[in-house]
């Protein structure tokens, strides 16, 4: 027997009982999220905007609204910065910036050189207290192109997803595992507009990875009740739920728990794994959650799975 054990071999919870709760907390975090990118939008960051980004060490606490105020100055419009951390900014805490810049490229001039310009231009106000650490220039087209094809990819995916769980159970399956697997994203997306936390590509990567994720352990569930449905041929659909879902209930408590341990690291591990590791760790809570509460729960709203092989009477064959 184990020394350590985080829940028990197996639970006995009334998650039907409870998904009206389930649905208002989910409802809140929908809501919030719609909100939230309609009104405040998404941080695009540089690989969606285009422009140039520069990041900067000082060896002083970076003074954003003074270094917003001595570049916006020179005329390239009003510059995003955002206090970074990761290898060498520690000393002391808040040392090294991310500054934005939008370039204006004149007609018949070439992107390269404007971007140059501007790097001389805020190298120069800055001064020599502040070391540059690197350059990054992306050109409009190609932002374009890329935001495009992160929102093309990321919807394929989840329809994708959903037509392999159609054809994989059945019809009802499908439409439970898309409005989980796009709920997850959407959720994933409005904690990064209501925090502005820089929108890019790594995110955009983690989104789909998210989506893999999280249809996984949707269909452990689905899975579950499909075996269950032919084996208790008369029990009702939500005595059906519950008991499937709380066989699962073990597995998917210590996989999400240990997948989060294995990502945790990774928050530490500078900005590039910044914006991936914590859309994963939120995907990994939000997920587990609709895939236990929601995505089951809402076969009681669609046509019965199987037409008649699941009534809504109280089984006679329920398991001790």
């Amino acid at each position: 027997m184990p020394l350590l054990r985080i829940i028990p071999e197996t639970t006995n919870v009334n998650f039907v009982k409870w998904r009206w709760l389930a649905f208002s907390i989910d409802g809140l975090l929908l809501v919030m999220s719609v909100v939230s990118i309609l009104h405040l939008g998404l941080n695009m960051g540089l690989d969606f905007t285009g422009g140039v980004q520069i990041e900067v060490k000082a060896a002083h606490v970076i003074d954003v609204g003074k270094m917003r105020t001595d570049i916006g100055g020179l005329g390239f419009g009003a510059p995003a910065i955002t206090i970074v951390s990761g290898v060498g900014c520690d000393q002391p805490a808040g040392s090294c910036a991310r500054i934005h810049v939008q370039p204006p490229v004149k007609a018949g001039q070439d992107a390269s050189a404007a971007s140059r310009a501007v790097v001389s231009a805020v190298q120069a106000k800055l001064g020599p207290a502040y070391v540059n650490r690197g350059v990054a220039t992306v050109g409009p087209k190609v932002s374009g192109e890329l935001l495009a094809d992160g929102i093309r990819a990321t919807i394929i995916a989840i329809i994708l997803i959903s037509v392999w769980v159609w054809f994989r159970f059945e019809w009802q399956y499908g439409i439970g595992a898309l409005i989980a697997t796009g709920h997850d994203v959407l959720v994933v997306a409005g904690f990064y507009s209501l925090f502005q936390w820089e929108f890019d590509l790594n995110t955009v990567a983690a989104l789909l990875l998210l989506a893999g994720y999280s249809i996984n352990d949707t269909v452990v569930v689905f899975d579950r009740i499909r075996e269950n449905r032919r084996k208790y041929k008369r029990m009702s659909l939500p005595d059906l739920i519950n008991l499937s879902t709380n066989h699962i209930a073990t597995r998917t408590t210590l996989v999400s728990l240990a997948t989060a341990l294995s990502v945790i690291p990774l928050l530490f591990g500078g900005p590039v794994l910044l914006n991936f590791s914590r859309a994963i760790l939120i995907g990994i809570v939000v997920g587990t959650f609709s895939s236990t509460y929601v995505a089951a729960a809402l076969l009681l709203y669609l046509p019965p799975v199987g037409g008649k092989g699941v009534t809504s009477e109280k089984a006679a064959d329920v398991p001790a």
